[in-house]
């Protein structure tokens, strides 16, 4: 009787973790609000998920009621360094729901005085995966807790599974949503080279042919206005058609923009330092940055060359461009003064970054930006 109504619990903890998993659509809030889930209906006092890419670099995604001695300097005893667990993780030894003998985070923890541990020594481990796709690891723990037994193993491993096939879902339809927005981009580019930007090639002509039929000063006037107007506006519909769908952005952020500045006009001086394989929304982030950055050199600058470099250091990428233009007034502590600029701002902050802008009226302007490339992102 007491077996059964332990195996009702069960399937009814898997019920409402399966119910929770079904609706989220948020990677960070799932992991959060299915490991509060996990240790309530486990009477279990802590938790914490890693994700943990196929470079081996590892990120703490998620924790609940962590110890204070791992929660010190902002967490850092559980965003460095290895353990038992992520070895036996990334040598392919540990495959299934297993009892660590005792953590070593918390051992150092003991030894260097970090703080309280709340008496927890130990902890279950299990691995997140869907079939042979692994995504990293689930570690529960309770105080003076040294063994989970097999059926405590078995429901970990039931739930391990279940929140490995939720990040797979999420992780595709996120994919599927960054595809559909480029479809969608490419879409409005082939739409906007098919009509718009074939009709202001037509006026353009037109406008030419029509010189050639009068010698009227006034409306010569009028017409080579209208040309030269029909000119600009082709130039900045090929600019827009190439912001939707650039070319070389395959090849990496550089090669988008250099294109990008054949097509504006300028001459780019670029310089790379470093090598890193930055995941798509960080190169997005950088091509859209970019792109602004040099149609204001195009618009303001007065000048017909930028300077480009990207720096990868210290697990931060860096881009910086500028030119050597009219430049304008600008300090620190004024209000940044355009839309652009505002949006630079914004995309490079949304990313955890920070935004420099530097003008001076006659000495240009210098825009750059600073993000981490943080651990476990890839493309």
């Amino acid at each position: 009787m007491v077996q059964e109504n332990q195996r009702i619990q069960e399937l009814r903890a898997l019920k409402i973790i399966a119910e929770s998993l079904n609706q989220a659509n948020d990677l960070p809030t799932m992991l959060e609000s299915v490991l509060i889930e996990l240790l309530q209906v486990t009477s279990l006092e802590t938790g914490w998920i890693f994700l943990i890419d196929e470079k081996g670099n590892y990120e703490l995604a998620a924790e609940h009621l962590l110890p204070e001695a791992l929660k010190s300097k902002n967490k850092k005893p559980m965003c460095e360094g290895g353990c038992w667990c992520l070895d036996r993780y990334q040598d392919g030894r540990l495959k299934r729901a297993s009892n660590i003998i005792a953590c070593k985070r918390l051992e150092d923890a003991v030894k260097f005085e970090w703080g309280e541990t709340n008496d927890i020594t130990h902890h279950a481990t299990v691995p997140l995966r869907a079939g042979e796709e692994k995504f990293g690891l689930l570690n529960v723990a309770s105080p003076s807790k040294t063994h989970f037994t097999d059926t405590e193993l078995e429901l970990l491993e039931s739930v391990a599974y279940q929140i490995g096939t939720a990040i797979k879902r999420i992780r595709l339809s996120e994919s599927e949503q960054h595809l559909s927005i480029l479809a969608e981009r490419n879409r409005l580019a082939r739409d906007l080279h098919d009509s718009v930007n074939q009709l202001l090639f037509s006026l353009m002509l037109t406008a030419r042919g029509t010189k050639e039929l009068t010698k009227d000063a006034q409306i010569l006037e009028m017409l080579t206005y209208m040309q030269e107007l029909s000119q600009e506006a082709l130039s900045e519909m090929r600019a827009l058609i190439w912001q939707l769908r650039p070319e070389g952005l395959e090849n990496g952020v550089v090669s988008a923009l250099l294109n990008y500045g054949k097509v504006l006009g300028l001459s780019i001086h670029s310089e790379v330092k470093g090598v890193i394989d930055l995941p798509n929304h960080m190169e997005e982030c950088l091509w859209r940055i970019g792109q602004e950055a040099l149609n204001n050199c195009k618009k303001h600058a007065g000048k017909k060359e930028a300077c480009l470099l990207i720096e990868v250091k210290n697990n931060k990428v860096s881009m910086e461009i500028k030119d050597t233009g009219t430049g304008f007034s600008f300090t620190q502590s004024e209000e940044i003064p355009s839309l652009g600029l505002k949006s630079m701002k914004e995309r490079t902050e949304a990313l955890g970054g920070e935004f420099i802008l530097l003008s001076q009226l006659g000495k240009g302007t210098m825009v750059r930006v600073e993000m981490p490339v943080t651990k476990g992102e890839s493309k």
